[in-house]
């Protein structure tokens, strides 16, 4: 019997006579890290994670933000754990969704309200526009702007999506590729974590996903007390929070 479908996760068993629509079993692989207040346990065989925004333009000395006078150290601050998690979550067979800002040229799927972000005057400051003396575009797909940091390694099987708002499951196809990976869990990492991290783990939340933060591998560039919120808003309302570190102790284990 072969299989069908664009995962072999979500595929049916098809012959020339039949269709068998029992999905492949899958073993479980529970692992548990510690969380607050609760130690966690979660299935790494229907778990993903979900690497939100680490671009040139938000992490980069030469980026948008730099460019703009934001101080970049906290959105750098991700980079080294995340060297570390990513690999070690690939041996165990987790997929890596890398979900970058990747926007149109003409910027047609743009409403004023995501133009408006870092360009409130109207000023030509913000998403698409020019920045800095190679006249390159902000979160322009395909640019160098847009482009993941050199310093995470991207591989082959890894997962893209562009998006195009703060959250990810808005006019993107990311909720139709989870469905196909047939994933529960979904680790959260990148920044920011107040920002484009947390709309999207709220929605995925109230889609029904099981949503875990990693806050050592997530940061933002805004005040401290935004991250402290945001930490205190997953826990109470849309999921949880656990470290990249202590998932990481535990895979070694």
């Amino acid at each position: 019997m072969r299989r069908l479908g664009s995962t072999y996760a979500n595929s049916w068993g098809a012959t020339e006579n039949s269709i068998s629509l029992l999905r492949p079993e899958r073993k479980p692989k529970p692992i548990s890290v510690p969380s607050a207040p609760q130690t966690l346990t979660f299935d790494l065989a229907r778990t993903a994670i979900i690497v939100i925004d680490m671009q040139n333009d938000f992490c980069h000395s030469d980026g948008w933000l730099a460019s703009i006078g934001v101080d970049i150290a906290a959105a750098r601050r991700p980079i080294k754990p995340l060297q570390t998690l990513l690999p070690i979550l690939r041996e165990h067979d987790v997929p890596v969704v890398w979900l970058n800002w990747g926007n149109r040229r003409d910027k047609l799927n743009l409403p004023p309200s995501v133009l408006h972000v870092y360009d409130p005057a109207g000023e030509d400051k913000g998403i698409g526009s020019p920045v800095g003396a190679a006249d390159r575009k902000v979160l322009e797909d395909g640019s160098w702007n847009a482009a993941i940091v050199d310093e995470l390694d991207v591989e082959a099987e890894d997962i893209h999506v562009s998006k195009y708002r703060m959250s990810g499951f808005w006019d993107t196809p990311l909720e139709g590729i989870l469905r196909n990976l047939r994933v529960d869990t979904l680790l959260f990492a990148g920044v920011n974590s107040d920002q484009c991290v947390l709309s999207t783990l709220t929605d995925a939340g109230c889609l029904g996903y099981d949503c875990i933060l990693l806050n050592d591998c997530a940061a933002t560039t805004s005040p401290e007390f935004c991250e402290q919120a945001t930490i205190y808003n997953v826990r109470q309302c849309y999921g949880f929070v656990a470290t990249g570190s202590d998932l990481v102790k535990a895979l070694r284990k």
